[in-house]
C-alpha cells in the first residue's frame, strides 16, 4: 500500500487518504468529529500515525497543515444574517421537496405538476425541467457528493434516474405497485433506493437501471429511508410502527426495531454508522444502536406528533420537528434536551442543520422559516415572504444558502 494524495473534508471534519494498493487506487477518510479549537493538533497528528500505517514521516507536516486547517474552519464564528435572493415561481402547482447538489450550485425542485426543476443556485435561472411523470414527483435527490445525476420518486409508482447535466432520462424503474413517497442514492450513487406505499423498498442498479432487490418486511407504507456512510445498510421507517435495519449487498433483514406506538415519520443514521435515529407520530423520537437493534433512549418533550428528525454532520446533536409547533435539540451522547425552540405559531415539518452545526432551520405552517443558534436556543431570524406553508427547507454545503419551498408554488433562495 502507498498513499499518494491526502485532502480535507471540511463537513464533518475529516482527511481522505488515496492510495495504491495492488495497482488499484483507492480512498479511506480519518473522521475527526471532535476537532475542536482548543484540540493539541502534535497530539492528534501522533494518534493518528499510530492508528494509520499510510502516514509516513515524510508526510507529517502535511497532515498536521490539513489538520490546522480544519480547527481555523470549526472555529470561525458564524454571525451571518440571511437575505432574500431571489423568489422563483417554480411550478404551476405546489412545491413537494427541494435538494440542493453538494457544492450548492444546483439545486431541485419537485411538484405536483409531475416535473422536477433544476435551477443555478447563483442566477436562479431554470436549468431544466425533467418532464415524464404521470402524477405527482414527489421524492429528489442529487446523487451527491457528484452531483451529476436526478433521482425522481412518483406518485405514478415509478422513480426515474436524470442526468443533471443535460435534463436526459436515463432510465424508468417500474415495479412498485402504489405511491414512491422517499428514495435515497447510496454514498457511492451505484444504488438508488425506493420506498413505497405498497409496503415494500427497492434497491435499484444506477449503471444498468435494473432491479437488484425487493425489501420486504413491512406490513404498511413505508415513508422514510435512509443509507448509513459506508453504504452497506439501509433503514426503513414504516406506519407499521417500526423500523427496518436491512444489509444491502443481501437484502436481508438485520434487525426489526420495535418500540414506537405510531407510525413512524423519518429515519435517519449518524454520519459513523453507529446510530440510527426514528421519529413517530407517537410524539417521540427513539436512538437505537445500529450494531445490536436495540433501544438506547425514547427523546420525550413534545406533545403531539414528530414529523421529522436529523443528526447534525458529526453525529453529536439531534433535532426534532413536531406538529406542536417547537423543535428541539438533544445531545446524542446524553440525549438530555439542550434547547427547546419556540416560536412558530404552526406545526414545524422540516428541521436541518447547518454545516458548521451551530445552526437550526425550521419550515413551518405559519408561512416562515426560522434559523436558531445551536448554543443558546434563541431564534436568530424568521425568513419571510411566503403567503402558504412552507413543508421543505435546506441548507448549502457552506451553509451560507438556504432554499426553502412552499406551497404558493415558490421556492425562496436566501443568502
Amino acid at each position: 500500500m502507498r498513499l499518494k494524495r491526502l485532502h480535507i473534508r471540511y463537513y464533518p471534519p475529516g482527511i481522505f487518504l488515496d492510495y495504491e494498493k495492488g495497482g488499484q487506487l483507492r480512498t479511506k477518510s480519518i473522521d475527526l468529529l471532535n476537532l475542536t479549537p482548543e484540540t493539541d493538533v502534535n497530539e492528534l497528528v501522533s494518534d493518528i500515525r499510530a492508528a494509520e500505517p499510510l502516514i509516513s514521516s515524510s508526510c507529517v507536516e502535511q497532515l498536521k497543515a490539513l489538520i490546522l486547517k480544519l480547527q481555523e474552519k470549526v472555529s470561525q464564528k458564524d454571525d451571518r444574517k440571511f437575505y432574500l435572493f431571489r423568489a422563483l415561481q417554480a411550478h404551476i402547482l405546489p412545491l413537494t421537496n427541494v435538494a440542493f447538489n453538494k457544492s450548492g450550485s444546483s439545486f431541485i425542485t419537485g411538484s405536483y405538476d409531475r416535473t422536477c426543476k433544476i435551477w443555478d443556485t447563483a442566477s436562479g435561472e431554470e436549468l431544466h425541467t425533467l418532464e415524464g411523470h404521470r402524477n405527482v414527483v414527489y421524492a429528489i435527490a442529487f446523487n451527491n457528493p457528484y452531483g451529476d445525476k436526478v433521482a425522481t420518486g412518483s406518485f405514478d409508482k415509478t422513480c426515474k434516474l436524470w442526468s443533471a447535466e443535460t435534463g436526459k432520462c436515463f432510465y424508468t424503474f417500474r415495479g412498485h405497485t402504489a405511491e414512491i413517497v422517499c428514495l435515497a442514492f447510496n454514498p457511492q450513487s451505484t444504488l438508488v433506493a425506493t420506498g413505497s406505499m405498497d409496503t415494500l423498498a427497492k434497491l435499484w442498479d444506477v449503471e444498468s437501471g435494473k432491479e437488484m432487490s425487493t425489501l420486504a418486511g413491512h406490513f404498511a407504507e413505508i415513508i422514510s429511508l435512509s443509507f448509513n456512510t459506508t453504504g452497506d445498510r439501509l433503514v426503513t421507517g414504516s406506519f407499521d410502527h417500526t423500523a427496518i435495519l436491512w444489509d444491502v449487498s443481501t437484502g436481508s433483514k438485520v434487525h426489526v426495531l420495535t418500540g414506537h406506538r405510531g407510525e413512524i415519520s423519518c429515519v435517519q443514521f449518524n454520519w459513523d454508522c453507529s446510530l440510527i435515529v426514528t421519529a413517530s407520530l407517537d410524539k417521540t423520537c427513539k436512538v437505537w444502536a445500529a450494531d445490536g437493534g436495540q433501544c438506547l433512549a425514547t427523546l420525550l418533550g413534545h406533545n403531539d406528533e414528530v414529523l421529522d428528525v436529523c443528526f447534525n454532520y458529526t453525529g453529536q446533536l439531534i433535532a426534532t420537528a413536531s406538529a406542536d409547533g417547537t423543535s428541539r435539540v438533544f445531545s446524542a451522547e446524553t440525549f438530555q434536551c439542550l434547547w427547546q425552540l419556540e416560536g412558530h405559531k404552526g406545526e414545524i415539518s422540516k428541521v436541518c442543520f447547518n454545516p458548521q452545526g451551530s445552526r437550526v432551520l425550521t419550515a413551518s405552517v405559519d408561512k416562515t422559516a426560522r434559523v436558531w443558534c445551536v448554543n443558546t436556543g434563541a431564534c436568530l431570524q424568521e425568513l419571510e415572504g411566503h403567503s402558504d406553508e412552507i413543508f421543505s427547507c435546506a441548507f448549502n454545503y457552506e451553509g451560507d444558502t438556504i432554499i426553502t419551498g412552499s406551497k404558493d408554488n415558490t421556492c425562496r433562495i436566501w443568502h
